[in-house]
């Protein structure tokens, strides 16, 4: 994960639930956890979506 190389390490988890995939990503060292929903045909995507959401949140801290 390049993008999450200046935030630390971090824990992303994709589950299926039918035509919907939920992305969470864990930042470890403060324990903050951030999830993004979409398609099941966008994994990438949503991991993208996923970590700019943790980014954001980790800067409003």
């Amino acid at each position: 994960m390049n993008d999450a190389q200046d935030i630390g390490e971090v824990i992303v988890e994709l589950t299926r639930n039918g035509p919907y995939l939920k992305c969470s990503a864990i930042h470890v060292a403060s324990g903050l956890e951030v999830s993004a929903v979409g398609p099941v045909n966008e994994p990438r995507g949503l991991e993208r979506i996923a970590l700019a959401k943790l980014k954001r949140a980790l800067a409003a801290r």
